[in-house]
């Protein structure tokens, strides 16, 4: 159990980045990466049954944001994830690389 500072700032924390979520997502739709390049014709997908905590970026038309996710589903190049902000959940497949396991997973 954190001490009620630690809460209270992981709160604000949480409550900047959905702001900042919402305010790129007005810049453009959340961009994912198409089947074609994540070639899923010849390349495995992984479901994770036990999504991962990672950190990612993304990007909403030509604004990029970094956001807390989970890692739902992977290839050996591609990473599909969810976040949230408010009441909104997103969803998209973003490269491997713009993804970095959570120290906290």
């Amino acid at each position: 159990m954190g001490t009620p500072g630690a809460t209270l700032s992981a709160y604000r924390d949480m409550q900047s980045q959905a702001r900042s979520i919402l305010e790129a997502a007005k810049h453009g739709p959340l961009q994912s990466l198409t089947d074609r390049e994540m070639d899923v014709r010849e390349q495995p997908m992984t479901i994770h049954p036990r999504p991962k905590r990672v950190r990612a970026w993304v990007r909403f038309g030509p604004e990029a944001v970094r956001v807390d996710a989970k890692l739902v589903r992977s290839t050996p190049l591609a990473a599909g994830i969810e976040f949230r902000a408010e009441d909104r959940t997103f969803r998209c497949w973003v490269w491997g690389n713009a993804v970095q396991l959570d120290d906290e997973s």
